[in-house]
């Protein structure tokens, strides 16, 4: 932090950041102020001869006794004797030995055992209780507490604080990220120009008044071209220093703020501090403009009163708004997990075809990477590779820009029809990107808040001062969206934990199904059959999906041998579990029926009865393996392919029925005589499909890579045949009969 400004040197809006304003060396001349150690006065302002008819060197050095009179002074030390902060029981009300009222308010300065006492006259219902407070304020409460939104609290404290106190303005401003602030709520005087809705830049409170404010909750210049009185001597006498007045309700105010509102035609000024977690959020602000303005110090404790509970409210209110918000994002994001366990669509599409997606952020764009792959909704990019390589590198969970041009100019001349993005990081890679269009706004000043005014000083020197005109001056803002709002930032965090949670969940069921299908669906040994080799092979879709796919071999009691190959419809945990109970159920019926037309009627049956609305294709063979007869069955299969000794392959006569499932009666079988060196090749559609390429050339590029150099290696026929871009799996097995030795 930079350093204080010294105490001679002058203050303008260049330095006034630097304005030492919590040892201003003086106070309002409404009251006096008196600073004791060990009861005696070591300091006192000047205007003690005017207020309390002693001089100033009649009071120095004296006992507090002999300044306020004995019963006086045993109020002040009994006050501030009592345990706790001496702040919160003020004021004591004090009788002077002449019998006027006053009030006094205790404070130690920081870091010092000094004890201030500020004396007010004693205006309004004396002594001033809680009662009292909250007999003023009882009405504005219950008013509050009626609101339903930050706007009506907003209404009610502006309207309810100008009753109470008598203020010609009073307005409630609300201060953003950056510290501008903005007239949310305004109550006033009919003939007085209207303030609501204009914004006032954060150079008008600087960053040391907007921390006194967060320790004192209320300031009152009461009468804005006061002479401040200065202390006497103007350095403390115990501590060589001068005399910090943070917690005093007479501090003198900072000449350029006197000016600022002179400036503003206001003659008394009140502010009541608006706090959130201990923090600045906005204020209360009361302007009077005919005349000095001292409202008693009941009405102030009760309008101090006011501004705290409407500070409970609002962060009440905030806290329900954000609730109220994560509940919306919750809904919409139930529809969004429920989309993204329709295991028929990639994630990104499960994503992008859910309209919320965009409306729960109200972009008008988004750009979804996630599982390598990338979708997009609304007005994107052609090419929206820049984007989403800039959105990995930004770093962090959720992170906003209204402005491309400003925060990554090299981006927005790459995308130049997006203004604003909002990044979720989900993984590595892995990211949803909302876009907003360019939306030139008018944002309404009171006054240029570019403007600094030059006022001469004595001489030749010139100093920069306020602003003198406070007029409507609208600025307009381009190159930039409109704001994402804290509300939306925290939503974008919630949806995020959804997200990832639904891409942690996604990715565990396809692991699980893998799995599942891999251990319980497929052999993990093949029977051998003399004279006889077999090989089988299964390979997941593209970006590892789990289909519906699976074989099985298993010898049968008389020594012939069960090949099958199947294919459920569908992907993901549903297809597999289908798949188990089908293979199982095959199982037992061919080791039961020995009859691969037999065992496929029992499946089918099993299958209407109480796997409603499941499908499968399926091709189920039984080899005798002494004499090479191979007896088949399809239910919606494709055919074999079958390998001759001379290296030829061809697909034998059509025979089957309808899928697993719907077959109208018991399939008629098929039967091929495998000669030595011959073979038959038994697969699933997936080795064969294409994108864009008809199915018959499919089958007879499998054929043809059968015939070829390759026809031996089954890992090179799959490859060559297989398209790696498919989603679906595939599954192939080959029986081949050897020649004699």
């Amino acid at each position: 932090m930079e350093p204080t400004l010294a105490p001679d040197e002058p203050v303008d809006l260049d330095n006034c950041a630097r304005e030492p304003i919590h040892i201003p060396g003086s106070v309002q001349p409404r009251g006096a102020l008196l600073v004791v150690h060990d009861d005696a006065v070591v300091q006192v302002t000047a205007n003690v001869t005017e207020l309390l008819g002693r001089g100033v060197d009649d009071v120095l050095g004296r006992a507090l006794g002999e300044v306020l009179g004995t019963a006086a002074a045993d109020a002040v030390v009994a006050h501030a004797a009592a345990p706790g902060d001496v702040r919160d029981r003020n004021p004591v009300l004090l009788h002077l030995p002449d019998g006027t009222p006053w009030d006094a308010f205790l404070h130690h300065p920081p870091g010092t055992d000094l004890l201030a006492v500020e004396l007010e006259p004693a205006l309004g219902a004396q002594p001033l209780t809680y009662t009292d407070t909250y007999q003023h304020v009882r009405a504005s409460i219950a008013g509050l507490d009626r609101a339903r939104s930050l706007t009506e609290l907003y209404d009610v404290a502006a309207r309810e604080v100008r009753k109470l106190t008598g203020f010609d303005r009073v307005m409630v401003y609300r201060f953003d990220a950056d510290h501008n602030g903005e007239v949310v709520a305004e109550s006033k005087r009919a003939d007085l120009n209207p303030f609501l809705g204009l914004h006032y830049p954060a150079t008008d409170i600087p960053a040391q008044a907007r921390a006194l404010y967060e320790q004192s909750w209320i300031r009152l210049i009461s009468d804005v071209g006061y002479r401040p009185s200065p202390l006497v001597p103007t350095l403390n006498p115990v501590t060589g220093a001068p005399l910090d007045l943070t917690h005093a309700t007479l501090r003198s105010v900072s000449p350029i703020h006197i000016e600022y509102l002179g400036n503003m035609g206001v003659t008394a000024s009140m502010s009541i501090s608006l706090l959130k977690e201990g923090r600045l959020w906005g204020l209360i602000a009361c302007h009077h403009y005919s005349g000095p303005h001292a409202p008693s110090h009941g009405i102030r404790a009760a309008a101090e009163f006011l501004g705290s509970v409407l500070s409970v409210r609002l962060v009440a209110q905030v806290e329900e708004d954000r609730l109220a918000a994560a509940h919306r994002a919750a809904r919409d994001l139930a529809g969004l997990v429920a989309a993204t366990r329709n295991e028929d669509l990639p994630l990104t599409e499960a994503l992008v075809r859910q309209p919320a997606l965009l409306a729960i952020m109200a972009a008008d764009g988004v750009v979804v990477r996630a599982q390598g792959r990338t979708a997009c909704a609304g007005d994107v990019p052609t090419d929206p590779e820049a984007v989403l390589r800039w959105a990995t590198a930004v770093g962090g969970e959720v992170f906003a820009t209204e402005s491309l041009v400003r925060d990554t100019p090299e981006l927005a001349a790459a995308v130049p029809d997006v203004a604003g993005a909002l990044v979720l990081s989900l993984a590595e890679g892995d990211a949803i990107v909302w876009l907003r269009r360019e939306v030139a706004r008018s944002v309404d000043w009171g006054g240029d808040p570019h403007n600094k005014a030059i006022a001469r000083r004595e001489g030749d020197s010139v100093r920069l001062s306020p602003r003198k005109s406070f007029e409507r001056w609208r600025e307009t803002v381009r190159g930039a969206s409109l704001p994402w709002t804290e509300e939306q930032r925290e939503t974008a965090a919630v949806l995020r934990r959804h997200a990832v949670e639904a891409l942690y969940l996604r990715g565990l069921a396809d692991s699980r199904a893998a799995e599942i299908l891999q251990r319980s669906s497929l052999p993990q040994t093949l029977p051998q059959a003399p004279g006889w080799s077999i090989e089988a092979r299964y390979s997941p879709g593209d970006g590892g999906r789990v289909g519906g796919d699976w074989y099985d071999v298993l010898a049968l009691p008389d020594g012939r041998l069960a090949v099958v190959v199947g294919d459920v419809a569908g992907h993901g945990m549903a297809a597999a579990s289908t798949m188990g109970q089908l293979r199982n159920a095959l199982r037992g019926l061919l080791m039961r029926e020995g009859s691969p037309a037999k065992a496929a009627a029992g499946l089918d049956l099993l299958a209407r009865n109480t796997m409603a609305g499941e499908m499968a294709t399926l091709l189920v063979a039984v080899l005798d393996p002494a004499t090479g007869r191979l007896e088949y069955v399809r239910a919606g299969h494709l055919p074999p392919l079958v390998l001759a000794p001379d290296g030829d392959a061809a697909w034998p006569p059509v025979t089957g029925t309808l899928p697993i499932g719907y077959v109208p009666q018991e399939p008629v079988p098929g039967t091929l005589d495998i000669p030595p060196g011959g073979g038959v090749v038994i697969f699933t559609d997936g080795l064969v499909e294409q994108r864009g390429v008809a199915l018959p050339h499919g089958l007879e590029r499998l054929r043809t890579a059968f015939t070829g150099p390759v026809a031996g290696d089954l890992d090179a026929v799959i490859a060559a045949v297989r398209d790696p871009s498919s989603d679906d799996d595939a599954t192939a097995v080959v029986l081949r009969r050897e020649r004699p030795a």
